[in-house]
């Protein structure tokens, strides 16, 4: 407890709740406890503090904390330093009254947009720590990755940066990044376009961000998503004001004739649907072009793993087979290379490109040059091809080993869906449990899963659970399905 003195002598005791002396926070609590006294009027205006070595006895902290406390407070008006008279709570500082405790549930709060009044658009971050059998999805092998060669490039590209002046760069992505991309996609994904059409991102979710920002009108456009779908991108659209047209998925992918006629924009991953692994046969692929042309509406296409084909030729991208320029291709190099990286593009059509710049532009201006350095030379040298052979050789085995697994130790109960492609696939719950239920008992017992329903937008029942591969060693996967095996 500490005395602080008023004009009148009158003593006012205020206690002061501080960290252990071998806290690196004391002096930081000691000024944010006394602005609290002052703002919330527990300190009236005139009353003294202590002298510096009088309070820095009374709480046993060293003076120099308390002198650094209250010449803060001095900078920040809260107080006023009389010489010998002391140092003062300031005057004409009016009270505010105390904060409203904040209810249990989500806050709306009024000041908010109302998209953004509850929690729900954030994305949570898997805390897998302690399961041995991880099986966490979107997950790529950074054990293989080539991280030796990536910081040799990093250094090269730190010292071609430090030669020129390091100001506000292109906000499409440096030329030389732009120009390996356009080379890397007319190999991988067959897709043949020129550098002026590539806009470098912050990964595929700056991408959705930025289209949705140029394509949608708040609460005018209507947005058909996949059902269920990657939630991420369904979260962006909606806090833009989208509504949001939740269409089903069969074995053939997306159902074109499900789509609703108001629908401006169709969001799809037809390469390798997320989360059920199927892919958009060629037929729909070609009806689906058509209905955006004679509507009038654009296609986002998500090709977030297109690079991972581990069985059969792949279909042609969405965005090779459209003449209407209606196709957005968003890719990513969170999948092939590691999530860190945090680049990503987007092809746009002529049309919105000028758009999508100038809302890059407004976000962040520009991609680090120094990563983008070294992602071109990373391209252009040929490691990002040689690193994708590699590990399409290692997710094709642990895919087998899966479903091997899966067939041995949960035939009956889970029923394994989708192609082979990928760092995931998903398996039909038959077993009388919730999918909930069930990982919850297999991550009481080590195992990491992924739940189908966090992919829907209805509230119905979604019987899938989701297996990653790209984190679990191959020698762990038969052992932890075999467990899995044995919760049901």
């Amino acid at each position: 407890m500490v005395t602080f003195m008023s004009p009148n002598s009158a003593g006012f005791d205020l206690a002061l709740d501080l960290p252990t002396s071998a806290s690196r926070q004391v002096g930081r609590e000691l000024h944010r406890q006394l602005r609290e006294a002052i703002v919330g009027g527990r300190l009236q205006p005139g009353l003294r503090l202590p002298a510096s070595r009088e309070l820095a006895v009374a709480l046993g902290v060293s003076r120099n904390t308390v002198v650094t406390a209250y010449d803060l407070l001095l900078s920040e008006g809260y107080v006023s330093a009389h010489g010998r008279g002391g140092t003062l709570v300031a005057d004409g500082l009016a009270p505010t009254a105390p904060a409203p405790r904040a209810p249990a549930g989500p806050r709306r709060d009024p000041r908010l947009a109302p998209a953004w009044r509850t929690p729900q658009l954030l994305i949570p971050i898997s805390d897998r720590e302690g399961c041995r059998f991880d099986f966490g999805v979107g997950i790529p092998d950074l054990g293989a990755f080539p991280f030796d060669t990536w910081r040799r490039l990093c250094v090269r590209a730190m010292r071609a940066v430090s030669r020129f002046d390091i100001g506000y760069d292109l906000p499409e992505g440096r030329a030389a990044l732009r120009e390996a991309i356009a080379g890397h996609i007319s190999f991988a994904r067959a897709i043949a376009c020129t550098s002026d059409e590539i806009v470098v991102t912050a990964g595929a979710q700056q991408a959705f961000d930025l289209l949705a920002r140029i394509l949608v009108t708040p609460g005018e456009t209507t947005v058909a998503v996949e059902e269920p779908g990657y939630p991420p991108l369904r979260n962006v659209l909606a806090a833009a004001g989208a509504r949001i047209a939740p269409v089903p998925v069969d074995d053939e992918g997306l159902r074109i004739d499900r789509i609703p006629r108001e629908a401006k924009i169709i969001c799809v991953t037809p390469s390798h649907q997320y989360p059920l692994g199927v892919r958009l046969s060629l037929a729909r692929r070609t009806a689906l072009l058509e209905l955006a042309r004679a509507r009038g509406a654009v296609v986002i296409e998500d090709d977030y793993d297109g690079e991972f084909r581990l069985e059969g030729q792949p279909l042609d991208a969405l965005k090779t087979l459209d003449h209407a320029q209606s196709v957005f291709y968003v890719g990513t190099f969170s999948k092939s290379l590691f999530p860190g990286l945090r680049i990503g593009f987007v092809i746009a059509p002529p049309w919105a490109r000028h758009a999508l710049v100038g809302a890059k532009q407004q976000s962040d201006w520009n991609a680090p040059p120094t990563t983008q350095e070294a992602l071109s030379a990373f391209i252009a040298e040929g490691h990002l091809a040689r690193h994708v052979r590699k590990m399409r050789r290692i997710y094709r085995e642990r895919r087998e080993i899966l479903e091997s697994a899966l067939r041995r130790f949960c035939g009956g109960k889970l029923d394994v869906a989708g192609i082979g492609a990928g760092l995931h696939l998903a398996a039909y719950l038959r077993a009388p449990i919730a999918p909930s239920d069930l990982i919850d008992r297999a991550r009481s017992e080590g195992i990491w899963l992924a739940a189908g329903q966090n992919c829907a937008v209805a509230d119905h029942r979604v019987n899938w659970v989701v297996f990653g591969y790209g984190a679990i060693e191959s020698r762990e996967i038969s052992e932890g399905v075999r467990r899995l095996g044995r919760l049901f």
